[in-house]
């Protein structure tokens, strides 16, 4: 009986292809995070590679003495081998690219995370009302952003920034300025009796 001789192997037991899978990995993650090259170039290359060593791979563990297949039981021995050497062929190819799938979702990861704590920190959001008539405590810690028990170095902490922000001399309003120090002179207990700063 006539017999047909191919390999079938699909393990790494060589030396030579796992030294060769460890340095193209290191290569690829070197490209990977090397942030200057564009994203599909590094990913094209990185097909390559693995490609390259999928086709070392397979030369690599030709073995005509691994498996015999009877001719009956294959009538067309040449797809057959074909097949076997694909397999043998996508098995580091696929790891590598799941690999290389791994390293840019961290790569990108990376990149995002920079991006997050890279962002200008958000504004505190403030009383957007406008002023009632009288003053009351409740409306003089919205003004100077504090609440209305708060210790009085705070107060005046506070209403020197607000100050700051809003002075007539830096292009705010004296209305403004006044119901500032209104609001300062409520907090503290200092009231001159209220009402329209008019």
């Amino acid at each position: 009986m006539d017999k047909t001789t191919f390999s079938c192997q699909n393990d790494f037991q060589s030396l030579p292809s796992i030294f060769l899978l460890l340095l193209i990995l290191i290569c690829d993650i070197k490209c990977i995070f090397n942030f200057n090259v564009p994203s599909f170039e590094s990913f094209i290359s990185t097909v390559k590679c693995y490609y390259v060593l999928a086709k070392f791979y397979t030369v690599s563990q030709l073995n005509p003495l691994s498996v015999r297949v009877p001719a009956k039981q294959n009538p067309i021995p040449i797809l057959h081998s074909f097949l076997e050497d694909f397999s043998i062929m996508t098995t580091p190819l696929m790891a590598g690219i799941a690999v290389a799938a791994a390293a840019y979702a961290g790569r990108y990861g990376i990149q995002a995370w920079q991006a997050f704590k890279a962002r200008p920190p958000s504004m505190r959001r403030f009383y957007e009302g406008g002023f009632q008539a009288t003053m009351t405590r409740r409306e003089a810690a919205l003004i100077l952003g504090v609440r209305e028990r708060t210790p009085t170095d705070k107060i005046k902490e506070a209403h020197r920034r607000v100050m700051v922000a809003n002075h007539p001399d830096a292009g705010g309003s004296h209305y403004l300025a006044s119901k500032i120090n209104e609001a300062k002179d409520m907090l503290l207990g200092k009231t001159k009796g209220g009402g329209s700063a008019f």
